[in-house]
């Protein structure tokens, strides 16, 4: 996870899949064209996938995302069908057998006119939007969630999860590990890859042999803590 486009370049290089870009929580705002721009060309100039976690699936925001030239959308605290159909037809040209709510835009995304804006079914084609499953209300809504057209990817947030079952930060009690066992199952089953949040390789690696295909696996402060933190451990103790 970050939000400079520096770090895009080097998670690039390091040859991960996507760079997490956490526009909910921090960074610049979204709907600041000149910082957006500034990381989707991080991102092509290093061939990563920037996913992009906004603070809501509003249209208006959904729109100027994709225009700055975003292609992977993440949206948060997700409760109900209606909220992931809203944010997934803003996203398209033309949405479950209709016009969707994309609109046209002459921003990055064309090149800024260039490429034209007649090609919406190669633009549809190249988005794709998830949404995080992190409420009590979004476990029990998981499986209408999960049947809404267009809904790529899900991503379990075990943090937040641990917060709306009571139990702040303990990711491992019972009642959030079923929460995140019941969003899973109902992901496998709907074949739609579901993706977990994580800092640590050990439980990266289970949650892939769990079945989880997108990971999350940290972000530039606690790898800035884990590693130089070590350091300067090692050097204390010389």
């Amino acid at each position: 996870m970050t939000v400079q486009p520096t770090i895009v370049e080097v998670l690039g290089g390091l040859g991960f899949d996507f760079a997490w870009l956490d526009l909910e929580h921090a960074g610049p705002s979204p709907y600041d064209s000149r910082a957006l721009e500034g990381l989707t060309r991080a991102g092509d100039a290093a061939g990563i996938d920037p996913l992009v976690r906004l603070p809501s699936g509003d249209p208006p925001l959904v729109h100027k995302v994709l225009d700055a030239g975003f292609r992977s959308l993440l949206v948060p605290q997700i409760e109900e069908a209606s909220e992931v159909r809203r944010a997934v037809a803003a996203a398209r040209f033309d949405y479950d057998g209709a016009p969707g709510n994309r609109g046209v835009g002459a921003g990055r995304a064309t090149r800024w006119g260039e490429e034209g804006t007649g090609d919406t079914d190669r633009r549809d084609d190249e988005v794709t939007v998830g949404c995080m499953i992190e409420t009590r209300a979004a476990v029990e809504n998981v499986q209408s969630i999960l049947a809404v057209p267009g809904l790529d990817f899900v991503f379990v947030g075990p943090s937040d999860l641990s917060v709306a079952y009571g139990r702040p930060m303990d990711r491992s009690h019972p009642d959030v590990t079923a929460a995140a066992e019941r969003v899973r199952d109902a992901a496998l089953d709907a074949d739609v890859p579901v993706g977990w949040v994580t800092d640590d390789t050990g439980d990266a690696t289970a949650r892939l042999q769990e079945g989880y295909g997108l990971l999350r696996v940290g972000d530039e402060v606690s790898a800035a803590r884990s590693v130089l933190g070590d350091r300067l451990d090692a050097l204390r103790e010389t």
